[in-house]
């Protein structure tokens, strides 16, 4: 009967508990730690109200008319007890808030994904340890030659496998985040692992077919004719005879992938809330982004709506034509090209004429120069491997896992640096690199303005200028000491057209990149100056304006009457944003919560210490009772700022 007793005190105290923490405080205490701490508290509850009677002198032969004060009395007990339980749970969720441990249907649901990740955990850790690497999991980081951690680091993601590849090549391409070392480092990695047996691939294709191989194919070379750490390509025919290839995503890549990506997410929480380097970074942020990328890459549905955009931007080049009936989220269905990756095609273009080399380049160096500034779709990753040479000579692009996007403010913005840096025009080149980047908080413009002048004076004053090919790497050079932010938008531009500049070198080393730049970006602007398109950007910019000239009569004609009745005001709001009056009301509140609990908590002190005051019972006057019901809301109070302080998010500015 008392254990029965017990339990049914323990769930009231935690429903008790649970509601004060959701509604007085604001806190979504999780109920497992709510119900461990009410069936421990309940345990002492007996005990506890037990001595605080017998310290007053309370007892069975307590005369009758001392009971409505005993009552009153127990019951500020009670209240004290829970009281404190709150605080417990306050100090707890601080140190350990609810979600970051799992509960227990979770954690139980989960020991096998723990297990592997685990597994995989101790594999990236001893990887780290084996190349010096560990120190920089802690706050402290040990100091080493920066040049010597970039290759053990590249070593380290090149042994880590895909995920980790896939990881340092995309932060190659952010300069503003890591150091040029690392970039440089970053950007020669590379993966290859032996290629799956045909029986281990093909249920796959078949999977992603939704039916049998014969029934779509004459036949598949079980041989791939290239593998790499996510896929293989295959050499196949159609029931019509057409010659296609298969790209076909290897049975545990995604599995592997996605197992990496959590480990990586984890990782990230730790090192940005543990290490300085890491919450400068944004590593969260850093780490969700990559990840919803390399999803995006694993599905080649997503591919092939890359190829058709890029194709329909690309005349220079071919595009191969995808089979989207036949293709799905691991299996990618193209046409079969007859040539080679230029990674591979040595031989046959040093075969040709050193004329027809340079119109290759040249086509090539066009058709990239058009997608990123016209249409604004592009290929993001143009090292030679992903480039083909066909056997009439002419070029191709593979591989469209990676494409990036700009938008047409981001292209106008970035041909208008083209043209000021053409020009020699400092400032025109810091407005156009102040539009086109994220602008750090402490930007200085003067010191900034001076040192692009600098810039463009050292490289002669223009694109056309001899040695100026560097100009680009420098520029990008000095936006990152100026701590600007690089958007992955721009970044993909900067990697696709780094890329290109190795690429191209294996075809002719002949080809002026920036004369080139140069011509083309005339030849663009020529083709932007046309009538027609002027026509159609000045339609463009009047339908806009429209709606605005339409109102500005009337409003002239208000603003005149206001003027000539003396009733024009000016009205400055200085919290105009919602967040901002949030955040202002957060402070207020956090300031009034806690002086009324200070105030309480020195009323109730100097209650509880007045001598004198009408006697409730032989120990206990009526001041102190006042006292101990002060002090009980003090610590209420002083709980709930507590959660205001430990939850409140900040402004954002």
């Amino acid at each position: 009967m008392e254990f029965v007793v017990w339990l049914a005190g323990s769930l009231v105290n935690a429903l008790i508990l649970g509601f004060l923490s959701r509604r007085l405080l604001g806190a979504p205490v999780g109920w497992p730690r709510t119900i461990i701490l009410s069936l421990v508290v309940s345990s002492l509850a007996v005990p506890v109200v037990t001595s605080v009677w017998t310290g007053l002198g309370l007892g069975p032969d307590t005369p009758s008319d001392h009971w409505v004060v005993v009552s009153l009395v127990t019951g500020l007990v009670l209240a004290w007890v829970v009281v404190i339980q709150v605080i417990i749970m306050v100090i707890a969720e601080a140190f350990v808030p609810t979600g970051s441990v799992p509960g227990p249907i979770q954690l139980i649901r989960s020991i096998p994904s723990r297990r592997q990740r685990s597994r995989r955990y101790l594999e990236i850790i001893a990887i780290l340890a084996k190349h010096g690497l560990t120190g920089y999991l802690r706050p402290r980081r040990p100091t080493r030659p920066t040049s010597r951690v970039a290759v053990e680091a590249r070593e380290a993601m090149t042994e880590a496998g895909v995920t980790f590849v896939k990881l340092g090549q995309t932060l190659a391409t952010r300069p503003d985040l890591v150091s040029a070392p690392f970039a440089a480092e970053f950007a020669a990695l590379h993966s290859t692992v032996p290629a799956e047996s045909w029986d281990t691939v093909r249920p796959v294709v078949e999977s992603e077919l939704g039916c049998r191989i014969e029934d779509v194919f004459a036949d598949i070379d079980p041989k791939p004719l290239a593998a790499a750490s996510v896929a293989q390509i295959h050499a196949a025919t159609l029931l019509d005879g057409t010659a296609v290839v298969i790209k076909v995503q290897r049975p545990r890549a995604r599995a592997q992938v996605e197992a990496d990506l959590d480990i990586m997410g984890h990782l990230a929480q730790r090192l940005e809330r543990t290490t300085p380097w890491g919450r400068s970074l944004g590593l969260v942020g850093l780490a969700e982004g990559f990840s919803q990328s390399l999803k995006e890459e694993l599905d080649y549905r997503v591919e092939i709506a890359n190829m058709q955009a890029v194709a329909a931007a690309s005349d220079l080049v071919r595009i191969p034509t995808p089979y989207p009936e036949l293709s799905g989220r691991r299996l990618l269905v193209m046409e079969r090209l007859d040539g080679q990756p230029l990674s591979a095609a040595g031989q046959t273009v040093a075969a040709r004429s050193a004329e027809e080399r340079e119109t290759m380049a040249q086509d090539l160096f066009t058709a990239v120069l058009r997608q990123v500034m016209v249409s604004g779709v592009f290929h993001a990753d143009l090292h030679p491997g992903n480039i083909f040479v066909l056997s009439d000579g002419s070029l191709a692009l593979l591989d469209f896992g990676s494409v990036g996007r700009l938008d047409r403010s981001a292209r106008q913005t970035l041909g208008m640096l083209l043209l000021a840096a053409d020009r020699g025009d400092a400032i025109a080149a810091t407005d156009a690199l102040l539009e086109l980047l994220d602008r750090p908080a402490d930007l200085e413009d003067r010191r900034l303005e001076r040192q692009v002048g600098q810039l463009l004076l050292r490289y002669g004053g223009g694109l056309g200028q001899s040695g100026s090919a560097d100009l680009f790497a420098d520029l990008i050079n000095l936006v990152v000491a100026h701590r600007f932010a690089i958007p992955p938008a721009i970044a993909a531009a900067f990697r696709a057209l780094g890329s290109l500049e190795g690429s191209l070198t294996v075809l002719t080393d002949g080809l002026d990149l920036v004369a080139s730049a140069r011509a083309q970006g005339q030849e663009l602007l020529a083709e932007q100056l046309q009538p027609e398109a002027v026509r159609r950007e000045i339609e463009g910019q009047v339908a806009g304006w429209l709606p605005m000239v339409q109102r500005l009569p009337r409003r002239i004609d208000q603003l005149g009457a206001q003027l000539e009745d003396g009733r024009m005001t000016v009205g400055v709001r200085l919290f105009g944003r919602p967040d901002e009056r949030e955040f202002l009301t957060s402070i207020v509140h956090q300031l009034v919560l806690a002086v009324l609990a200070a105030a309480l908590a020195i009323c109730g002190v100097l209650l509880l210490v007045a001598p004198g005051g009408p006697v409730l019972l032989a120990a206990l006057s009526l001041f102190q009772l006042l006292g101990a019901m002060l002090l009980l809301f003090a610590f209420t109070l002083g709980a709930r700022v507590l959660v205001l302080v430990f939850r409140q998010p900040t402004a954002s500015g």
